[in-house]
């Protein structure tokens, strides 16, 4: 054997101390919740047969005024899932609410064939709502209101209408400072 070879040690795995030490993981703690509102199985003819695909819509929201919505398609339902999840993560808005319960004013908003009306309510009532669109307002904060799903029931449409009924609701600040106003002369 050569003698100028020296053998080296052997890594020992429990004796690391010469490795740099882990970063803490300093990523923010997932704050949205999530809920699926609609999965379809969408077929696509093509020439060698049919092509089997997933679309998801799921809305996510902290029920504190913030609420997304998202649509995903993939091959797999999971997969589908959490696209939608991504998307609706991405497009998270900020809605005011009026004593962190309801909205401040009654509005009808169309989308496709369905049309979603939303007024206020007393506190106490509830959400007085069925489908996505109770969906969309449990995670989006609101606690008191009354709705009605007028038109076509489509799930997608139902969900996006009530999302934008949400985006148009304008808080009694933001109209007193559009005419202005203080807010005692715009309840007045």
């Amino acid at each position: 054997m050569n003698e100028n070879v020296k053998e080296q040690p052997r890594k020992n795995n429990k004796d690391n101390n010469n490795r740099r030490p882990r970063r803490n993981n300093t990523r923010p703690v997932k704050t949205l919740e999530e809920k699926v509102i609609d999965i379809n199985r969408v077929t696509k003819v093509v020439k060698g047969g049919r092509q089997m695909r997933f679309s998801a819509t799921v809305v996510v929201g902290d029920r504190k005024g913030k609420v997304g919505l998202g649509i995903g398609k993939a091959k797999e339902m999971p997969d589908a899932v959490k696209k939608a999840t991504q998307a609706a993560t991405k497009n998270v808005v900020k809605i005011d609410l009026i004593d962190n319960r309801t909205i401040s004013h009654d509005v009808v908003m169309k989308e496709g064939a369905v049309r979603v009306m939303l007024k206020p309510a007393t506190e106490g009532t509830g959400v007085k709502a069925g489908g996505p669109v109770r969906d969309v307002l449990e995670l989006a904060g609101v606690k008191d209101v009354l709705s009605k799903s007028l038109g076509s029931s489509t799930k997608i449409n139902m969900a996006r209408a009530t999302l934008n009924a949400l985006k148009a609701q304008k808080s009694p600040e933001h109209v007193a400072a559009l005419r202005g106003k203080t807010v005692e002369e715009i309840r007045g």
